[in-house]
């Protein structure tokens, strides 16, 4: 009982700094702006239209929102970093941006790592025991080559990647590798997601859609979107 009303003490409070980041927001023309996480690429386009108008005059504020937001999500196992990704891309261009959400995801991984560590061991053990049970047995195995091992496991994740933020103090993996291999490891997905969202935000027309940058880098991303789940079905089909 002690453990979860830390655990709820924690969310609490990140959901409140959060909440108040975004009715301090500052006002645009004198007018007030409704802040919201994206859940479409339309919204997307219209946060990013709002963002950069404060971006501007408030570039730190802009930095602690888009900071916190993402660490929140990360942190909590919150579905939606991808389209912060490329928010970021769209805000930032992705020579800024890139540094920014590697930093981010890597930071934010490890809160979610203590936060499991400390306060989920039991549920994940009692609801995930086979899985629990095969990563601790690949860490095992992989012990001599840990870091190159984990890199794999990012670069092409069999396993989606919130099991492995979650599980990794579970099956033993150290904090240090953890971070490292978050930080570089997720790098590639980074990369393509922040320069998609540099190139959605330029969009003005449907026809924009059929340049070739456009193309080359929406292809890429959906590529790297589709990997995961097929290397998953092959896992799948190789097991059974």
């Amino acid at each position: 009982m002690p453990n979860f009303l830390y655990l709820v003490l924690i969310i609490s409070f990140a959901t409140a700094w959060l909440y108040l980041l975004t009715i301090l927001a500052p006002s645009i023309d004198k007018k007030q702006v409704a802040l919201h996480f994206p859940n479409s690429l339309v919204e997307l386009q219209e946060l990013s239209d709002t963002l950069k108008a404060y971006y501007e005059k408030h570039f730190v504020y802009v930095l602690t929102l888009f900071c916190s937001a993402y660490l929140y999500k990360q942190s909590f196992m919150i579905p939606g970093s991808a389209l912060l990704n490329l928010l970021a891309g769209a805000l930032f261009g992705s020579m800024l941006a890139l540094p920014i959400v590697c930093s981010l995801t890597a930071v934010g991984a490890s809160m979610c790592f203590l936060i499991s560590k400390h306060f989920g061991k039991d549920l994940l053990e009692k609801y995930f025991p086979d899985k629990i049970q095969s990563l601790q047995r690949m860490v095992q195995s992989n012990s001599h080559r840990l870091l190159y091992f984990l890199l794999f496991l990012r670069i092409f994740p069999v396993t989606p990647n919130w099991f492995i933020n979650v599980a990794s103090p579970i099956a033993g993996i150290p904090l240090h590798l953890f971070f490292i291999t978050v930080l570089i490891g997720l790098l590639p997905y980074n990369l393509v997601c922040v320069q998609a969202g540099e190139v959605l935000s330029t969009l003005t027309t449907v026809n924009d859609l059929l340049s070739t940058p456009m193309l080359f880098t929406l292809s890429l991303a959906a590529i790297l979107f589709l990997v995961p789940t097929l290397l998953s079905r092959k896992q799948h089909v190789h097991v059974s």
